[in-house]
């Protein structure tokens, strides 16, 4: 063996490996995860669960929980098929073949020896048991004439006592291979000492000391450089329970072989007592390991006693890592995921990948798009519903713009009073620049790029910020949404909530003097902020109250005289519910005519206030497209019966057009009429 390094050396230089990931990589987006996490949400999911689902996913360029589990589960299965734990024996059996062929040739050759003494030797060597073990035990007083078959019996005993200690240390089998006298010595006077530590750990008496000294006179035993004693233990129980598996998944003739062998090993019994007390203060010391469990090899790869256990040890990390990335437990998070564990086994590009995740959990978490409420619930943030409802509104555009070559609702706010807002130019604006911004843009623009303001700024293109203005006067909205059983049964629940986000992100940002009320109808109507409409779990009672809705309405235009109200149905049934002058609700099914009745009486006053009223109907029940037919003819209204996913630009447009100059059916038919094409159609005038 190589001399010792000195301990007080090694030990004060611990490396390990990077795990900070790439510092010149760009920062996660997480631009793609929360469209994601919304969509979910919108669906019923929590966001927790949400975000669970797309870290499992992942995104379009990045492997998902889901891919490095499946990646796991493979390689796992891959070492069960490929392996065997014959190995040992079978590597003894070959050494103890050779030498018995060595030592018969020997004898047929040797003329001057006794021709008795042959005789008695070649009568031992023909009738050696068919046990390996037994055989090995037979020849230990044997007198062998060949050298080259005694050296092969020597390595037997060499080769089990290295594969015993490989067991418990990785890596002595290469290290003590052609080992000497002197080398064995100092493996048995370690693990004396590491027996007699632990049994002091174990009655509480050991000092920091104790570990210190240890560590000193045999610290090159202990690559790992523990720092503390328990970090030792963990180390070695590890090992030994990886060690104790093999052991069970062995068949009892295999276990039985080795016990037997067990007994060679270097020459020396004390050897095995001293590993033996070692497994029991590893077993006592640490009893939570895993000693009991065993796996089942198929494969016809031998391996040693060793690599076997390092094979089991490996086993054991993919079992741990299946379960860090299934995050199926309470609390789990990205950060209880072991990278080094992942690299060594599936290799560094899938530590990257798990790392990135772990960014994008942190990210989200810390960007302000996910927070917990006062239940301990992670809840979506209203920054991370302007930033849902920027991209459903971006998506509602890029299909009006599609259609008819518009840009980005720009026609919103193109002329008349300043709303107040701004926003960044784009080709084509006529508004007046908002000098301010446009002026602090450059500012902070040269000050990032490391100019120097004080000298001066140049204007550039991208500086540039307008002042949107309003085109008529307030708007007072009103959008009805559907939640009720047959919204959620055929797949409507999330474009619905989809079309609420846009239109609401959209007064919120173009039209801050519009006023909006979300109003969700069921069994019964409701009020609701869009992070409740949102977040709305699927309704499963039946009942369709128009009426109730209608009566929420118009409450909501009241409030508001001065404003132009507009009212936005969105439905896929006929009203079969309404609220009786006690507050109950009455449902009936088919539609009882008192519930219609109300209905179309709400409906009448929602007109007397002067509502630009859309129908917008899902489904192709004709019954129904009748009814809202007949329903927005009473009130000069109109109906569109858009697909699912042109369902947002529909109400958008119809918005849009309601604040429109002139006639609000001339007004759609010009500017959104034609969107559909073969994807959906207008109904009624």
């Amino acid at each position: 063996m190589a001399p010792r390094p000195s301990m007080a050396r090694t030990r004060a230089s611990r490396f390990k490996r990077y795990d900070g990931g790439d510092p010149l990589a760009p920062p996660v987006d997480i631009a793609e995860a929360l469209d994601a996490i919304g969509e979910d949400v919108m669906a019923g999911y929590s966001p927790e669960r949400a975000m669970r689902e797309f870290l499992r996913r992942g995104g379009r360029d990045q492997q998902g929980l889901d891919d490095l589990a499946r990646r796991v589960a493979e390689r796992r299965q891959e070492l069960l098929q490929r392996h065997n734990l014959d190995g040992t024996l079978q590597e003894v059996k070959e050494l103890l073949d050779h030498a018995v062929l060595e030592e018969r040739k020997q004898l047929a050759r040797d003329a001057m020896m006794d021709d008795a003494e042959r005789a008695f030797a070649e009568m031992r060597l023909e009738n050696l048991p068919d046990s390996t073990a037994a055989a090995v035990s037979e020849l230990a007083d044997y007198d062998w004439q060949s050298r080259e078959a005694r050296e092969d019996y020597e390595k037997i005993k060499d080769l089990l006592g290295r594969e015993m200690l490989d067991q418990r240390f990785a890596g002595m089998k290469q290290a003590l291979e052609n080992a000497t006298d002197e080398d064995r010595a100092a493996v048995s006077e370690m693990l004396r000492d590491l027996n007699s530590l632990l049994a002091k750990h174990r009655e509480g008496s050991d000092t920091p000391d104790d570990f210190e000294q240890f560590m000193d006179k045999h610290g090159d035993f202990f690559p790992e450089n523990p720092r503390d004693i328990d970090e030792l233990l963990d180390a070695l129980a590890q090992r030994a329970a990886a060690a104790q598996r093999m052991r069970n998944s062995m068949t009892q003739e295999q276990r039985d072989e080795l016990d037997a062998l067990a007994t060679q090993a270097f020459g020396s019994p004390e050897l095995m007592q001293e590993l033996s007390a070692l497994d029991a203060n590893l077993q006592d010391l640490r009893p939570g390991e895993d000693w009991g469990s065993s796996e089942r090899f198929d494969g016809d790869q031998g391996l040693g006693l060793g690599d076997g256990t390092g094979v089991l040890q490996d086993l054991a990390d993919l079992d741990a890592l299946s379960d860090q990335l299934s995050q199926s437990y309470g609390g789990a998070r990205m950060d209880d995921v072991d990278l080094d564990k992942l690299a060594r086994q599936l290799g560094d590009a899938a530590a990257v990948d798990a790392r990135t995740l772990k960014e994008l959990e942190k990210a989200l978490r810390e960007s302000g798009t996910l927070r917990r409420d006062s239940s301990g619930q992670l809840k979506l943030t209203p920054k991370a519903m302007r930033q849902l409802g920027k991209a459903l509104l971006k998506n509602v555009a890029d299909k009006m713009s599609g259609r008819q070559g518009q840009r980005d609702l720009r026609q919103a706010g193109a002329a008349g009073e300043r709303s107040g807002a701004t926003r960044e130019w784009a080709f084509g604006d006529t508004e007046p620049w908002d000098v301010t911004r446009t002026v602090t843009n450059a500012v902070v623009r040269t000050v990032s790029e490391g100019g120097d303001a004080s000298a001066g700024v140049r204007l550039d293109i991208r500086d540039v910020e307008v002042t949107e203005t309003e085109a008529r006067t307030q708007a007072c909205v009103a959008l009805l949404v559907d939640t009720s059983f047959s919204m959620a049964m055929d797949g409507r629940w999330v474009p619905m909530k989809r079309t609420a986000l846009a239109l609401h992100t959209l007064i919120k940002s173009r039209f801050r003097g519009d006023a909006l009320q979300l109003i969700a109808f069921g069994r019964h109507a409701e009020v609701m902020d869009i992070e409740q409409l949102t977040a709305l779990d699927a309704m499963w009672d039946k009942g369709t109250n128009l009426h109730h809705a209608l009566l929420l309405a118009n409450r909501h235009f009241r409030k508001h005289p001065n404003a132009q109200p507009v009212l936005l149905i969105v439905t896929d049934g006929e009203p079969t519910s309404h609220l009786e002058a006690d507050g109950e609700v009455y449902f009936s099914y088919p539609p009882h005519p008192l519930t219609v009745a109300y209905a179309v009486r709400e409906l009448d006053n929602a007109g007397r206030f002067g509502a630009h009223t859309t129908f917008f109907r899902l489904g192709d029940d004709p019954g129904l497209a009748r009814f809202i037919d007949s329903m927005a003819k009473r009130v000069d209204g109109n109906v569109v019966a858009p697909e699912l996913d042109d369902l947002g630009a529909a109400v958008v447009g119809s918005y849009l057009g309601s604040r429109g100059s002139g006639s609000p059916m001339s007004q759609m038919r010009s500017a959104y009429g034609d969107w559909f094409g073969g994807r959906g159609f207008w109904v009624g005038d």
